[in-house]
């Protein structure tokens, strides 16, 4: 009968994610509880296709880690990622693309997994029980809220986020309530004190990397603070996450000629294990993206990355990426979750931030004697912190390639002129486009079905 019920609220629940647009701009008096128990709500925070799967993907589609050759472009079938690959000004999903909806769909589930440990509390399930599943649905709650705000909100600025527009942030799961966007500011703060009240629930360890734990939360708080440009806090939860967690991967190792060198998934230096949405523009075959030949370039010949990373298309001499932590060969739904080797380039860079060159350089150090061929690595050394961090964010640019973080790390480092790139396409007989540093077009649009029927406000062209 538990079996039957629970299998019955699973199918409910579906008929509800997949009228999800009505959580976010519909007015209706629907709502419905379908978890009644501790393990009803771990089955639906282990449901990998929604809580793990489909995060956003447009901000790598608008990013620089890729080119497109102008004949692979023309055949592009889906209008928004050709838009969106020459930053169209008028780029825009609907709102049935997982893009928008997805996360909220992962909003969705967790906010009724809160709600039923509320109505559990005090009863006769454990509170261990309890904390260790709120800790992971505020870890989700987070992760989807700041994946969201990368796309659809300006970069975070401290003088101006109290009255930059921010995102929904949806609360309940109660479907007639009104979305509004609130501020940068509010979107932030509800980001950092999810993320700290799961540090505090969470337990050490979990048993496979699609769990959140603590090293997750700590990793996800030096993510969000990094981006915040938060170089303290950044620094504290990464080295937090590090005492927990700082397994390196030795390159050499792995298969230089593979083209899946990570496969299996989950990898040890995986700390929580998710991948963005998959589409056809980013998909690394002869058909779609290609790496930019500069970036491969860039690679020493005893860096293994740049063997590992990248394999060259025999049929015309370009490159195409493999180096995807999911461990898929042609598929474009790649790894964005949280692991060690980013942990320890965001403390470095926050080292090199806070005046600490010397602790920098250890930091990345440590990281780059993995990745090259045994025996052939020499220390970098800094002559100060400006140069380390010159040296950390090139070799940042290098390790994280297509993990979708680029687009980020675009929009905060462009706010300084030192690091702000014009970034340009070329696509021959067609056009050459660009998008400079911090053009409105770095906040992408929100769906129209969503402004009209919510009736918030738009993004600004």
């Amino acid at each position: 009968m538990k079996i039957y019920k629970f299998s019955l609220s699973i199918l409910m629940f579906s008929l509800m994610l997949s009228s999800c647009k009505k959580y976010l701009d519909v007015k209706t008096d629907s709502r419905q509880s379908i978890a009644e128990t501790a393990e009803d709500c771990q089955l639906l925070l282990d449901n990998y296709a929604v809580m793990n799967t489909g995060y956003p993907s447009d901000g790598e589609l608008s990013a620089d880690d890729y080119y497109m050759k102008a004949i692979n472009y023309s055949t592009l079938s889906d209008p928004v990622d050709r838009d969106l690959y020459i930053w169209s000004a008028g780029a825009k999903r609907a709102l049935g693309a997982p893009q928008w909806q997805n996360p909220y769909k992962v909003v969705l589930q967790v906010n009724l997994v809160l709600e039923t440990i509320q109505k559990l509390q005090g009863g006769s399930t454990d509170p261990a029980t309890l904390n260790s599943l709120k800790g992971a649905a505020l870890f989700y709650r987070s992760y989807a809220f700041w994946n969201v705000a990368q796309l659809y909100t300006k970069p975070y600025t401290a003088a101006s986020a109290g009255q930059d527009p921010g995102i929904p942030l949806r609360m309940t799961t109660d479907l007639s309530e009104k979305s509004v966007r609130g501020t940068v500011q509010q979107t932030y703060d509800r980001i950092i004190q999810d993320l700290k009240d799961a540090v505090s629930l969470l337990p050490a360890t979990s048993s496979v990397p699609t769990r959140p734990n603590k090293a997750s939360a700590y990793a996800m708080l030096a993510r969000t603070y990094l981006s915040m440009e938060d170089y303290p806090n950044a620094l504290s939860a990464a080295t937090s996450a590090l005492q927990l967690n700082s397994q390196l991967m030795d390159y050499n190792a792995i298969s230089i000629i593979s083209g899946t060198p990570f496969s299996p998934r989950f990898n040890k230096e995986v700390i929580f294990h998710s991948i963005t949405n998959p589409g056809k523009t980013l998909v690394p075959n002869n058909s779609a993206a290609r790496i930019d030949s500069t970036l491969v370039a860039s690679y020493d010949s005893n860096d293994l990355r740049g063997k590992i990373f990248f394999k060259r298309i025999p049929t015309d001499g370009t490159y195409r990426f493999t180096g995807n932590y999911e461990g898929s060969f042609f598929a474009s739904n790649f790894f964005n979750g949280l692991a060690v080797d980013e942990l320890y380039l965001t403390r470095a860079e926050c080292y090199a931030r806070t005046n600490k060159p010397a602790e920098a350089m250890t930091d990345l150090n440590t990281l780059l004697v993995t990745r090259w061929k045994t025996g052939t690595y020499v220390n970098m050394i800094a002559t100060d912190a400006t140069d380390a961090l010159t040296k950390i964010l090139t070799e940042r640019r290098k390790e994280l390639v297509m993990r979708a973080q680029r687009w980020t790390d675009l929009r905060r480092l462009n706010k300084v002129a030192a690091t702000a790139k014009k970034l340009q396409r070329v696509l021959t007989g067609i056009g050459t486009y660009e998008l400079p540093a911090n053009d409105l077009r770095y906040v992408l649009l929100i769906p129209d079905e969503v402004i009209l029927n919510a009736g918030i406000e738009q993004n600004s062209r």
